[in-house]
Parts: structure tokens; sequence; C-alpha cells
């Protein structure tokens, strides 16, 4: 026997709608970068249970700031090939509902770091979410300055995650946002590249350059991928981490600008493509790497 809500849908495919709705692998990367963060500002011996509380409010956090997005977005959502099978576009989720939830995770998830982090991180965590939901959102019709908006709430997780262990925003934290807010803009920009065309159909202006998929934009994609070469030495430098970590960054940056040479030769979508891939890859290949230094 299935059993079925009252809008026709069973249990199981409710579930898997708000499942879809906190997107839950982007949702999962936040509360991962969170907890990497921890990791490094933790001296000492760790608490788990704070280790994993503040992974959770990250998470729900993460999941209400993306479903307010989607609300927000909604009938641009049906414009584009990507978007228009997501659970609001398709009715399989009120705007009603998805709001409710999207109140709920925050409510909960704030108050989870409240509880179990400090003051510092509930505020910054709230900032997140209100910058992402409430700022970047409505630029991405604007202008490229969205990118600018939207890197700083994808930065601030590792942040979070040291100022949750140290209860202070210090030089190191400042080095671990700097590393991930830059690595977003050749991230942010090869998506838009990829997705142009859909894009354009919700008349969404990420790239740069006038929006032009050119040698101007591929040039900037590498320059901002160059400045992770330094940026990645900078916790060997300071003594957050090892040498190890720093020859595995170098490793990875180094793989990871190849790929933009690529993209100014041929300015084809197949290099983006696969700087998008290689986006995808580096951070927690870099992330992983300092924690097994670190630890």
């Amino acid at each position: 026997m299935i059993l079925n809500d009252t809008y026709g849908l069973s249990i199981t495919a409710r579930l898997r709608a708000y499942f879809e709705l906190v997107k839950f692998r982007l949702s999962f990367l936040v509360a991962f970068s969170c907890g990497f963060g921890y990791v490094l500002g933790s001296s000492g011996t760790m608490d788990w249970v704070h280790f994993g509380m503040l992974c959770l409010g990250g998470f729900l956090v993460s999941g209400a700031s993306i479903t307010i997005n989607q609300i927000i977005e909604k009938d641009l959502d049906k414009l584009m090939t990507r978007t228009m099978n997501r659970p609001l576009p398709t009715g399989r989720v009120s705007v009603g509902e998805a709001a409710v939830f999207a109140f709920a995770c925050a409510a909960v998830g704030l108050t989870i770091l409240m509880v179990y982090t400090n003051m510092l991180t509930t505020l910054l965590s709230l900032l997140s979410m209100i910058l992402y939901s409430f700022v970047y959102t409505p630029l991405k019709r604007v202008g490229p300055i969205a990118v600018f908006v939207g890197a700083i709430p994808g930065a601030l997780p590792p942040l979070l995650g040291w100022t949750a262990a140290t209860g202070a925003i210090t030089y190191e934290a400042l080095i671990i946002f700097g590393i991930q807010f830059i690595w977003q803009f050749p991230h942010f920009w090869a998506i838009a590249w990829v997705a142009d065309e859909d894009y354009k159909k919700a008349g969404f202006k990420l790239l740069p350059s006038g929006g032009a998929k050119d040698l101007n934009t591929a040039i900037q994609i590498m320059i901002y991928t160059l400045f992770l070469l330094p940026l990645g030495l900078l916790p060997a430098k300071f003594g957050i981490t090892g040498i190890d970590s720093a020859i595995v960054v170098t490793i990875c940056g180094v793989l990871f600008l190849s790929q933009t040479f690529a993209l100014m030769k041929n300015g084809n979508r197949k290099s983006a493509m696969r700087i998008m891939f290689g986006s995808f890859l580096y951070l927690p290949i870099v992330q992983i790497a300092y924690l097994l230094d670190k630890v």
C-alpha cells in the first residue's frame, strides 16, 4: 500500500522533493567546509559533539538559503532546461510549503549554531543566508557583480568552522576564507559559460566582460585561477598546515590553471566544462590535503 498526501504525492515522492529542495550535495559540501574550518582551527582534543552540531547547523542553514533562492526564482526556473524539473516549477511542492520548510530549516539550524558554537558563528551564518538568498539571487539578473556578492557566502563556511572552534576571526580564518573566495570566480564563470544559453532564457548575467564568451572572459578565468597558486601556499607559510599539503595544493593549482589555457585558445564549451569539473575536484582535494596535514 502506498500512502499519499493531500496533493496526491506518495510520502516517498514528497520526501524526495524536499530532499531536492535542499540540494543535498551542495549543502553537504557546505557542511564539509564548516567541518574543515573547525578542524583547522581546533587545538588539542576535538569536541566531536560541537563538530557534529556545527556541520548539522551549517547544512540546515544552507538548505534554507537554497530553498529561498528557489522560491524567488520559481518562475525563472520554469524557463531553463536545467531547472524546470525542480520541485517548485513542477508543483510537487507549493511556494507556501517551501517557505515553511525554509523557515524551519533556518530556525533549527541557527538555534543549533547558537547553542553549540557561539554568537559570532551564528551571526555570520545568518549574514551568509541573507547575502545568498536576498542579495545574490536578485543580482543574478543585474550583472556579474552577483558573482562577487555570491562568492562571499560561498566562502564563509570554512571561516564559520574556524570561528566555531576559536571564537574569533583571525588572519588564519581570512586565509582559508580567501582561498575559497577566489576559487569561486573560475568556478562560477565556467558554469555560466557552459549554461550560457539557459541562463539567457532567465535573464541571468554572470559572465564578466559584458557577458561575452570571449577571450577577455577566458583571461579573467585564468587570472583568478592563477591567484590560487600563491594563496594555496599561505596555510603552510603561516603554520596552519605543513609542506606536504603545500605540494599537493601546488600540483592541483597547476593542473587547474592548465585547463584555462585551452579555453583561452579554443573558447569552446568543452574547455569550459573541463574547468567546471576541475573546480569541482580542486576544492575538496585541497581541503582534504590540508586536513590530512593538520591531523
